[in-house]
């Protein structure tokens, strides 16, 4: 597995660098936001020719360019590398914000190797299994997300979602019909560090279905109460499913 380090503590950098190449995996480094940008780009062009699995160590603090910054454009640009961020800071709100630019993990420092190595290679696992099982196309009634240049459109026309929502739209299309706790959502979508009393998905939920099925006579998003979310294409002979 790749790992691409952008960390400018030269003393943390040296330290995970040498423990991580002890542990047989690649390490690619970066000091300042722009190279570390570059570098991820860089290894997601060599990506697309064959089956090189990438994980992105990204610090929250960086000069030239922040980790909120670069996580952002990563994803805008159809980057879907896992991406685990570290910062000093440990408030809930940096944590909610860095998962909502499209980070898959968050670390707070000070940290120990062996959590971070477990989190790397559990994030490389599920980007693994994802990369070779799942399709590039997903469609459910006239939705389709392109999973590659992570764009969606519904009756042909482009839906402007954020990271974040197209990542929840990837889950609930991922299995149509498929009851989905807020539990799971959040786990899935925001991460496992994710408070659990937090109404974040609710709140996703309530975006996304104003952009999908605002205004639409066939709504796709549906609520069971208590129990969670689903989308599926509705069925023409019952009435419409409660929101």
């Amino acid at each position: 597995m790749n790992t691409i380090l952008i960390e400018d503590d030269p003393r943390i950098a040296d330290f995970l660098q040498r423990g991580l190449r002890a542990e047989g995996l690649k390490v690619q480094r970066a000091a300042t936001g722009p190279e570390g940008l570059s570098l991820v780009q860089d290894a997601a062009r060599q990506a697309r020719e064959g089956q090189t699995s990438t994980v992105v160590v990204l610090d929250l603090m960086l000069p030239g360019m922040n980790g909120m910054d670069i996580c952002q454009t990563l994803r805008s640009q159809g980057v879907t590398f896992p991406i685990l961020m570290l910062t000093a800071l440990s408030t809930l709100e940096e944590r909610i914000a860095g998962l909502r630019m499209g980070a898959d993990d968050y670390l707070c420092k000070p940290f120990e190797f062996e959590e971070l190595l477990a989190r790397l290679e559990a994030l490389g696992r599920r980007s693994h299994g994802l990369q070779a099982l799942r399709p590039a196309h997903l469609r459910v009634a006239d939705v389709v997300l392109d999973r590659e240049s992570m764009r969606a459109s519904r009756a042909g026309q482009a839906l402007n979602l954020t990271a974040r929502e197209l990542a929840l739209l990837e889950l609930l299309m991922s299995a149509p019909g498929r009851l989905f706790s807020r539990e799971q959502i959040l786990s899935s979508v925001w991460g496992l560090n994710e408070d659990p009393l937090t109404n974040v998905v609710d709140v996703y939920i309530r975006r996304l279905r104003s952009k999908i099925d605002e205004g639409r006579t066939a709504p796709l998003i549906q609520t069971m109460r208590g129990l969670g979310y689903r989308l599926e294409a509705p069925d023409e002979s019952s009435p419409n499913p409660a929101h």
